[in-house]
């Protein structure tokens, strides 16, 4: 019997091969995109899975309130640690520091290359799980030595044995290879993680690290722990919440142990408490691809049930000799299935050819997975369950037909028939036009932000990062060969580039300062030429100056800062700044220095020639940017011969802070573009249907003398008027889900009514477009053709 039915929904598909075609297509089209989302989505939920112990690790943050603002991070101060392990030894297995992802220059031999990599305490490979391809895993307890991955190896060695072999760190100390461990996947935390440098050799050799060991205020550095067995996290993070307040009295701060399993996707903290994160790009996703999956089985529906007419004589003869209705709904289950498992077939074709593209949009390194047999196992589920999905509506609503009637040539589907069709078209554009609008919102979002004013001009700014001793200590001698080269307008140094701020402080007090509150400000050291470098705005006063030996003693404010002291004219206030005075001599217009989607931060710049970490240049307009690099080179390798010249864009840094943004409007609106297709591709099988059930009727409009366009006006404006009630209910919906959306933003756009009109006049324009081609076609065949049967 099984067999059977599988014989006749196989020569019904053959039979119809447009309507097959239509389905087969929508349902493949749907079944990738699933695929590819659940691809993504599985990605993002095993985050960090490739630590063993990635369900026992935690990173310990810090929540402070400063000035009624509760804001929390991962900085934390060193002697978190060692009271950690000294009160609290029962519910931790491992605690370990570990410093910000620097970069680092290696040298062996002639050989050198930039590779990111951390300081930490012996204890933190073991608590990662580390997998080590040769030399020992506790290797860092040797302060001497150093852990890298197998491609920094080969970079370095060039394929020769590294294990004992000797590496020269930033041009001043040496370090032996104790291990070679396998690269972390892209989906870990830690992936860019491509060397281990010992915690004790950095506080032996940095005198800033060695003295912070003691300062609670200091908050510089990073702190992981792995919980012992049967320990839970809010109970840990309740036990050691008050632990700093005996030693840090300067705000009211409390601890908590955010758990691996969290960082990727519950990133974001709101009063202390996590708020979400990635987690609702997963939501998002997942809902779009179960709408878009959806949208297919709604084609097969209608196509279905469309075509009822011409099945229901097959219907009533096998009632009439003696199939029961399960039987027959076994039937079309079976057809449905079968055209599931051929889509299933080409769903796969698609998503092996769309895999890398979509790897690039959405920033990913997925393969396929052909050797997963869990992966086959919950693909044939997931097709089978699409079958009888799409399949479940045709095979009850035709296996209900009345045997007699059917038989007697009286059945008639009724004015009504085609009511839940309408609502399923319905349906699908809605969603589609929910889609079209969120994308273009996205779009206009990261728009809104990449047209805000910087505050600076970021045209020709080129920076080097200052990571060797050479470089450091020669400003003025560099400077002055840097500018001989003839490429550069200005040069300068800053201790945090123009597009970030490396360090936030406390510590500030002024005139009529409020005494219980403890604002935190951004703090920038710059030399004197950075404000002419990068072109900032001076408002009021005026820029640091060599014409002033004070200078050292005087800072400038941006106007977020002159809006947090309160004071209208500042420039000529005194300032003190932990324990010393400073003078304001001039405020400078806010630039944007963080993210762009949030109001500028309070920052101080002060005078520092000693805190240099970047080295920024102005390219002269005139020059090509090729030409000016090739005359920069030879004066860093004169200044810093053991090092790579190595350089960024500011232009490329700032539309760095975009990447994420982008990324979800690009695989927006590549969902948008299926989900319309689809639609479309469902619409055209209705619109030749209809045109085909009404073939008899045009031929004689025509002969009665109807026009072309009167018969096309006839058969669109069903179809238009559909897509017109989608627009209706779409567009208060996608109000809703993005205004909130938005909010998330400080500084974001609005949502203007054309957006809504965009969408609706789009999706009515492809609607005429899809039906127009049945419609005419219809429209201009031959009457004579169609009324000869009778």
């Amino acid at each position: 019997m099984l067999k059977n039915y599988f014989k006749i929904a196989w020569r019904n598909l053959i039979k119809n091969k447009v309507y097959s075609s239509i389905n087969i297509l929508g349902l493949a089209l749907g079944m990738a995109v699933a695929i590819l989302i659940g691809l993504w989505i599985w990605d993002e939920l095993s985050f960090d899975h490739y630590h063993q112990n990635h369900d026992r690790i935690g990173q310990v943050m810090v929540t402070q309130t400063f000035d009624g603002h509760t804001g929390t991070q991962t900085a934390m101060a060193l002697p978190v640690a060692p009271e950690l392990k000294s009160k609290y030894a029962a519910d931790f297995k491992y605690v370990t520091h570990a410093s910000w992802t620097n970069t680092f220059i290696l040298g062996s031999g002639e050989n050198k290359v930039s590779q990111k990599g951390m300081w930490v305490e012996a204890d933190f490979p073991k608590m990662l799980t580390l997998k080590m391809m040769q030399g020992d895993v506790n290797a860092l307890k040797d302060p001497s030595s150093m852990l890298i991955t197998e491609s920094a190896a080969k970079a370095l060695f060039a394929g020769k044995n590294p294990m004992g072999k000797t590496v020269r760190i930033n041009n001043k100390m040496d370090l032996k290879v104790g291990g070679v461990y396998e690269d972390l996947p892209s989906n870990s935390t830690f992936n860019d993680m491509k060397m281990l440098l010992s915690w004790d050799k950095l506080v032996s050799t940095d005198p800033y690290t060695k003295s912070a060991q003691t300062n609670w205020g200091d908050h510089s550095t990073q702190l992981f722990v792995q919980l012992n067995d049967n320990v839970d996290f809010d109970k840990v993070s309740g036990k050691i919440k008050g632990l700093s307040h005996d030693h840090f009295k300067e705000g009211n701060e409390w601890l908590l142990v955010h758990p691996m399993d969290k960082w990727h996707l519950y990133s974001n903290f709101k009063e202390g408490k996590v708020d979400g994160g990635r987690i609702q790009y997963v939501w998002l996703f997942g809902i779009i691809g179960i709408f878009v999956l959806l949208l297919a089985c709604i084609n097969f529906m209608n196509l279905s049930t469309a075509r009822s007419e011409k099945r229901a004589k097959e219907v009533g003869i096998r009632k009439a000799i003696g199939s029961m209705r399960q039987q027959l709904i076994a039937q079309f289950l079976s057809e449905s299935i079968v055209m599931a498992l051929i889509a299933f077939v080409f769903a796969m074709i698609i998503v092996i050819a769309f895999l890398p593209m979509f790897n690039n949009l959405a920033n990913k390194q997925m393969s396929f997975p052909w050797t997963s047999g869990s992966f086959w196992l919950l693909s044939l589920a997931f097709s089978l369950l699409t079958g009888v999905v799409s399949g479940s509506y045709p095979a009850f609503y035709l296996s209900g037909f009345n045997t007699v009637k059917v038989l007697k040539g009286t059945f008639k589907t009724g004015r009504f028939a085609a009511l839940p069709r309408k609502v399923l078209v319905v349906i699908q554009f809605t969603v589609s036009i929910t889609l079209i609008i969120g994308t273009i919102i996205v779009f206009k979002q990261i728009q809104f932000a990449k047209n805000r004013p910087v505050g600076y001009t970021r045209a020709g700014l080129v920076t080097v990062d200052i990571n060797t001793p050479d470089l450091q200590g020669h400003y003025d001698a560099i400077r002055s060969d840097l500018l001989k080269t003839g490429a550069l307008e200005n040069m300068s140094e800053s201790s945090s580039p123009a597009t970030d701020i490396w360090s936030n402080q406390i510590g500030f007090d002024w005139r009529g300062k409020n005494p219980s509150i403890n604002p935190i400000f951004g703090v920038v050291a710059v030399t004197h030429d950075f404000g002419k470098t990068i072109g900032w705005t001076i408002k009021e006063g005026r820029d640091f100056s060599r014409s002033f030996a004070t200078d050292t003693s005087s800072i400038l404010i941006n106007e977020a800062a002159v809006k947090q002291i309160g004071i209208k004219e500042p420039v000529g206030e005194t300032i003190k700044w932990n324990g010393k005075n400073y003078i304001v001599r001039g405020v400078i217009k806010n630039m944007v220095m963080n993210s762009p989607y949030i109001e500028a931060q309070p920052t101080v710049f002060t005078l520092n020639y000693g805190w240099a970490n970047i080295i920024t240049m102005k390219i002269k307009p005139t020059m090509a940017v090729a030409t000016a690099l090739a005359r920069l080179e030879p004066v860093f390798k004169k200044y810093n011969p053991a090092s790579p010249f190595s350089y960024k864009f500011i232009d490329d840094e700032y539309a760095h802070k975009f990447a994420d943004e982008e990324r979800i409007g690009n695989l927006a609106t590549f969902f948008a573009v299926l989900a319309i297709f689809i639609s479309s591709l469902g619409l055209f099988g209705l619109a030749s249907f209809v045109a085909e059930q009404r073939t008899k009727e045009i031929g004689v409009r025509k002969v009665l003398g109807a026009s072309v366009f009167n018969l096309w006006s006839m058969l669109s404006k069903d179809f238009l008027g559909l897509v017109i009630i989608s627009c209706i209910i779409a567009i208060p919906v996608a109000w809703y889900y993005l205004n909130d959306w938005l909010k998330v933003y400080e500084y974001h756009t609005t949502i203007s009514w054309w957006i809504f009109i965009a969408a609706s006049v789009g999706a009515m324009a492809i609607t005429i477009v899809t039906v127009s081609f049945q419609s005419i076609k219809a429209a201009i065949a031959n009457p004579v053709k169609s009324l000869r049967s009778e």
